[in-house]
């Protein structure tokens, strides 16, 4: 019998993918299936966009590109976040990357090692906990609690805080809540954390322009305090319907750039290169898509929660960001994970139960409102109808 090593017995994984596998599995077997699990927008990819990726194929785009991605691509990174933050950013650490994951591994990896800890949200996307558990570092869950509209405490945050935090993971607008954090919290994390100038922020914003009711995404960027440690996450899967293309850029501080370079080189050589002239039109293109997206994304929120709400036994708090509700089903009588799987074995509703994104998650499910209202609500009325004939108290 093989034996691995390192920290691959540690390695845990996103279920989101193992009920994506379950809902196709059942889809093929002809059951009527609605997917409210997988957290990715039902738009195709806006035309200009792949457009541009054929013709770099047709111009011959075919070969290794920079490891930290094509130049015009990352002047085009700096030149959004300059337009989005007002902030200026050099294009010389901006590191393209294949998907908004692969910052999490190389940030996680930096920093993570036995006798460290990393402090990460909980409920959060569950790779925060899994790398850092890989690097044999101790995990640290920041709560992310509902009575707080799922934004994070600056002052519980930096209450964890000890003398072996090496790493900060912070997430807003946040998956899988919806939450956002406000300035005042953040302002108030980003002065405490001046007490602390050893530990890095990896900033998660890759869903920085889902936002509603007026809600406004503060970007870590705006902090000049913080500029010499923070690791910036985002990219295009979200905003313009790019999950496939696995396309995402991290901005890097001038001390480790260079060892992410090297990661790069060592892991994956360089970024698909049409897909890079794909990104860099998705950028420099015509906006108008992502606005009417966010538009219909709204307008699905509020019949997601109007229609949790409405349900006997669940309560949901309106999400101010992204594409996710979060709704409390403590008083169905039912624990998270085993109603997630009943929902979609008996009703064909694919949700994630919420124990998948922490251990702050039981008593909660996660819905995505990235699908058609008309599927929505067949959805919902499927979840009332099923806890109506099967109420655990």
């Amino acid at each position: 019998m093989l034996h691995t090593i390192g920290g691959f017995d540690r390695i845990g994984e996103e279920n989101a993918f193992a009920v994506l596998a379950r809902a196709t599995e059942l889809a093929a077997q002809g059951r009527d299936i609605i997917n409210l699990g997988i957290g990715q927008p039902d738009f195709k990819t806006p035309d200009h966009i792949v457009e541009a990726a054929i013709k770099a194929l047709r111009d011959g785009q075919h070969g290794y590109t920079p490891a930290t991605g094509i130049a015009p691509l990352r002047e085009a990174v700096s030149a959004d976040l300059l337009k989005r933050h007002g902030v200026e950013t050099d294009p010389g650490n901006i590191l393209i990357v294949p998907g908004g994951k692969v910052t999490m591994f190389m940030a996680i990896l930096m920093f993570g090692e036995p006798g460290s800890e990393i402090l990460y949200p909980d409920p959060g996307f569950p790779i925060y906990r899994s790398m850092i558990e890989f690097t044999g570092a101790r995990p640290v869950p920041v709560p992310i609690r509902e009575e707080n509209d799922f934004a994070f405490s600056a002052e519980e945050t930096l209450s964890l805080i000890t003398d072996k935090t090496r790493l900060l993971i912070l997430n807003s607008p946040a998956n899988p809540t919806g939450g956002v954090t406000p300035r005042a919290e953040i302002e108030k994390l980003v002065a405490g954390l001046e007490r602390f100038p050893d530990v890095a922020v990896m900033s998660d914003e890759i869903y920085s322009q889902m936002t509603y009711d007026g809600m406004e995404h503060v970007s870590l960027l705006g902090f000049p305090s913080l500029r010499d440690r923070l690791i910036l996450l985002d990219g295009w899967s979200k905003t313009y319907a790019m999950t496939g293309w696995r396309m995402g850029f991290s901005l890097w501080p001038e001390g480790l750039i260079d060892k992410a370079r090297k990661l790069a080189v060592n892991a994956w050589s360089c970024v698909n290169a049409p897909a890079q002239f794909g990104a860099l039109a998705a950028l420099t293109g015509p906006q108008t898509a992502v606005a009417d997206m966010v538009r219909e994304f709204d307008g699905r929120r509020k019949v997601t929660v109007d229609g949790l709400n409405a349900i006997e036994g669940i309560s949901c708090r309106v999400p101010l960001g992204a594409f996710y509700a979060f709704p409390n089903i403590k008083q169905t009588g039912w624990k998270a994970k085993a109603l997630a799987s009943a929902l979609l074995e008996e009703t064909g509703v694919a949700t994630i139960g919420g124990p998948d994104f922490g251990v702050l998650g039981e008593g909660y499910i996660r819905l995505s409102y990235a699908n058609s209202t008309d599927n929505i609500r067949d959805a919902l009325g499927r979840i009332e109808k099923f806890l109506n004939e099967n109420r655990k108290n």
